[in-house]
């Protein structure tokens, strides 16, 4: 990791990190869940509320002007950040599963019997209901990639079974899996797909916090799916990017204010793309918020953020490696100690030393109870975990503001906590 990142100085943006729990200085390794949030981003929204509050679009006086100018002002925001082509290619949703449901509920109206949706075992649950309730509602049918036993997706298999061919109408895929870290090769997926004419959704939840994945068109994909919430972003606002063809092909997804054009009794007609699918108030200051965000990491630099991250998660890797009992659910390569194509989130399972295996609920409350943070259960992959052969599963995820010396307290709680349950004391 290069000098240059001052971590100490971004931690400092982050008030909640000076806390204790129980005694013990907060060691948040839950980041993949939800990312801690920076001042600058909760003073963009404060402020908005205090002093800029109003309906956007609707009302025509100054603070309905500087409402709408912030809610646009972050969609142009967001929409450099990640290189889009223009503004308007960025559709705000709730959150990623929302954004996923537009996608397959709009793609999905085209779909019947005879029609094959392909997906991955290593799916989060946002990126697996919403296609097998469009697979029940149509008739269409449900396929997806196996993967291997070093945790990347088997395309020899895909392509043993003829999975995309030409009933394929959707191919759909997380960028980054949330519990393996596992990267998939998403212009290799997006060129497969299109070679057979299946339109490519991506869900970007794990990948846009802290990888450059612009100019998003680059990815070769026709919909990418994001949260807020992931990248020091405020919960409750999600994106959409959709190339500007793919969007203006769609029908709407909610019927509402402010995605109309007109509205007669016998009919209506309807926005151009984004409006068409934002029905309704939209999440106003989540949007200024997550402008507000892009602009912090943007000026921390995304490369930097990138190198930090793999350092502190090829650092975790190497300190999992060396306790007994571990094993680790995802590529574990590290090379000069920064960890090898893959993402920060590191999914283990913990055996004592007579054999037992310890439920990662109270692998996550002993290392609680040292002020530590992390994650245990299935991480809304179960399909996923039930491929691995476990029930579940605990995992860390580090962000910008992580160092080492967490991991350290990490690794050594994990140590107390895997011999209590082996009969330690």
């Amino acid at each position: 990791m290069s000098d240059r990142y001052d971590v100490d100085r971004v931690r400092a943006d982050f008030p909640v990190l000076a806390r204790t729990i129980n005694g013990y200085p907060l060691t948040y390794l839950d980041s993949a869940n939800t990312s801690l949030k920076p001042r600058p981003v909760v003073d963009a929204m404060s402020d908005h509320y205090l002093f800029h509050n109003a309906n956007v679009a609707r009302a025509m006086h100054t603070l309905g002007a500087e409402a709408t100018a912030g809610y646009e002002g972050g969609r142009a925001k967001v929409a450099a950040f990640i290189g889009a082509a223009t503004p308007e290619e960025i559709v705000f949703t709730k959150n990623a599963s929302e954004a996923l449901n537009l996608a397959a509920n709009t793609l999905g109206a085209g779909l019947g019997v005879g029609d094959e949706i392909v997906i991955t075992v290593m799916e989060h649950h946002s990126n697996i209901v919403p296609w097998q309730l469009v697979a029940e509602r149509t008739g269409a049918t449900l396929r997806w990639f196996d993967i291997t036993d070093d945790f990347v997706l088997d395309l020899d298999k895909a392509r043993a079974e003829n999975l995309i061919n030409e009933r394929t109408k959707v191919v759909s895929f997380t960028f980054v899996s949330n519990v393996l870290g596992t990267v998939n090769p998403v212009n290799e997926l997006s060129a497969w797909a299109h070679s057979v004419g299946a339109r490519v959704v991506v869900d970007a939840s794990q990948a846009v916090p802290t990888l450059d994945v612009g100019p998003i068109s680059d990815l070769g994909a026709d919909l990418v799916a994001f949260t807020g919430h992931k990248m020091l972003g405020p919960t409750g606002v999600g994106v959409l990017w959709g190339r500007a063809d793919v969007l203006a092909s769609l029908p709407p997804f909610l019927g509402g204010g402010e995605m109309i054009a007109v509205v007669e009794m016998t009919g209506s007609t309807y926005a151009e793309p984004p409006y068409r699918f934002e029905a309704g108030t939209p999440p106003i200051a989540e949007v200024v918020g997550l402008g507000a965000a892009c602009d912090y990491l943007t000026a921390v630099g995304r490369s930097a953020i990138t190198a930090h991250e793999a350092d502190i998660t090829g650092y975790a890797l190497d300190g999992l490696r060396a306790l007994e009992g571990i094993r680790i659910l995802g590529p574990s390569a590290t090379i000069d100690g920064l960890a090898v194509n893959r993402g920060g989130a590191v999914a283990f399972t913990v055996e004592t030393a007579d054999g037992l295996d310890v439920h990662p609920h109270d692998v996550m409350t002993m290392l609680d109870s040292r002020g530590v943070a992390v994650r245990g259960g299935h991480h809304c992959a179960r399909p996923l975990h039930r491929r691995l052969g476990v029930t579940a599963s605990t995992r860390l995820s580090p962000y910008l503001y992580s160092t080492r010396a967490e991991v350290d307290r990490l690794i050594e709680a994990l140590t107390w906590t895997r011999d209590f349950f082996g009969g330690k004391r």
